[in-house]
């Protein structure tokens, strides 16, 4: 970046929000990324960097208010990265996201679709996260106006969530709107130790320090709360003092709740670790659309509980699955797709890399009393995965839900290759999802695809789509 460009104050109107919520505008054809404002506004603001293709700029003040502004509830918004969409009203957060879906497919994918329906609401729009996954962090985010008040801010340890951009930088929070109480006294509580027993937090720059990750789960179906402590291994005799005045919180916690402490010593930022202690069961059961699932702590589902229901609704009504089908779910996980279409279904086979999802999928067709399912380990990026596969009996519908990177394109040959007269694809990522259908596009059509909000507040889209064989 030129010099005189970097922090030079413009006014510009933004015009559209792009790929990921970034609000979009254009100053003598240049498209900046400005972040903090939304479509119709005239704002303020300062050049923080450049790209090949785009000024990317921060508001300063809003000049001219979009009738699409509403005041952010929290005082944290803007900072940490849980939410990126709390000062845009609800119905315009939908709104945007089906259009996002359609930029997919109109600009990534160009390939015809015969119907992007309107996006599917969540029932609640704050509270409705079952899972969260908070940072410590040895090095505390402040705002320019914190740094410039002259008040004396901790710098040297937080626990919150991740500055947006920056994985060595955690802004410090007390309280998040999206979870639920109890896990929200769980947070209080670790916060509380912290202050007691003042051990270290993890330097994920110098890899160096104690506390890393703080994961708490919540059932809405029984109330159970698990939560987890990660951290590296113990190293002194504080550090272990730390560990059993945070395990305390378990007689504070609903029945049946569980408390672990893991261990990770890894350089590796993702939050898991090696059980060290339990206290509890190990796990929580949750409830939807009538099955019971067996949760543990680090296998996935779904994070909006009281949405989840809505979505297997459409992905079941959606893959046309009849008495007499034989489905296959790949990337199953515990189940969620799996149990539901077995239901529907004379067979289905799940295949999923994580073991202890595939274990905790199992538990959950026995807990149902669902006997027409198997489940199996597949590394389906594996060469060897496509053998596997073939030993499978041939499936009338195969449904996927990849992670947010989307299907390896070998899975993709693999899809092409067993030729499944419907695939029923469920997406985190409208760009991936629309990627891989333009890929599949050599053999089919895709029918229609419906937005399932699933995680108000930011600008991320689950969406259901449907293909069907030419």
């Amino acid at each position: 970046m030129r010099k005189n460009l970097f922090g030079q104050e413009i006014e510009i109107t933004i015009d559209a929000l792009g790929f990921e919520g970034i609000a979009v505008g254009r100053i003598d054809g240049h498209v900046h990324f400005v972040k903090g404002a939304l479509p119709g506004e005239s704002v303020r603001a300062r050049i923080v960097g450049k790209k090949k293709k785009h000024i990317i700029a921060e508001t300063i003040e809003v000049l001219e208010p979009s009738p699409q502004r509403i005041q952010a509830p929290c005082q944290h918004f803007g900072i940490c990265g849980g939410c990126s969409w709390q000062h845009l009203s609800y119905q315009d957060q939908i709104a945007w996201k089906r259009q996002h879906v359609v930029d997919s497919f109109e600009r990534l994918a160009r390939i015809p679709v015969g119907e992007i329906t309107q996006t599917m609401a969540s029932p609640a729009s704050f509270g409705y996260r079952n899972k969260m996954e908070f940072s410590f962090g040895g090095s505390a985010w402040l705002t320019r106006e914190e740094i410039d008040s002259g008040e004396v801010f901790i710098r040297d340890f937080a626990l919150g969530l991740h500055v947006p951009g920056r994985f060595d930088k955690v802004r410090n929070i007390t309280s998040c709107m999206l979870q639920s109480e109890d896990a929200g006294k769980v947070l209080e509580h670790t916060h509380a130790c912290r202050e007691t027993i003042p051990v270290p937090a993890y330097h994920q720059r110098d890899h160096h320090g104690f506390l890393r990750h703080l994961v708490i789960r919540t059932s809405a179906a029984t109330g159970q709360v698990m939560t987890v402590l990660i951290t590296t291994t113990p190293q002194s005799e504080q550090e272990e003092r730390f560990v059993a005045t945070w395990s305390e919180i378990a007689v504070h916690l609903p029945k049946d709740s569980t408390v672990i402490h893991a261990i990770n010593d890894t350089w590796s930022p993702v939050a898991i670790g090696s059980i060290a202690t339990t206290i509890g069961p190990g796990y929580i059961e949750e409830v939807s659309d009538g099955i019971h699932y067996r949760i543990s702590p680090f296998s996935f589902f779904q994070t909006n509980t009281i949405q989840l229901p809505h979505l297997v609704r459409k992905a079941m009504d959606g893959a046309g699955i009849v008495q007499d089908s034989v489905v296959w779910d790949l990337y199953c996980g515990t189940g969620t797709l799996t149990l539901p279409a077995a239901k529907r279904a004379r067979h289905v086979v799940g295949a999923e890399l994580v073991e202890s999802s595939i274990m905790d999928a199992k538990a959950n067709a026995d807990r149902n009393g669902i006997a027409n399912v198997e489940f199996h380990v597949v590394d389906l990026h594996h060469p060897s995965a496509l053998q596997r596969l073939e030993l499978f009996p041939h499936p009338d519908v195969i449904m996927v839900d990849p992670p947010r990177n989307g299907m390896h394109e070998q899975v993709v040959r693999h899809l092409l290759a067993v030729g499944a007269p419907r695939i029923m694809y469920v997406s985190c990522n409208p760009a991936t999802l629309a990627r891989d259908c333009a890929l599949l596009h050599e053999s089919y059509d895709v029918v229609s695809v419906t937005p399932v909000d699933m995680f108000p507040q930011t600008y991320h889209v689950e969406a259901v789509a449907i293909l069907q064989r030419r």
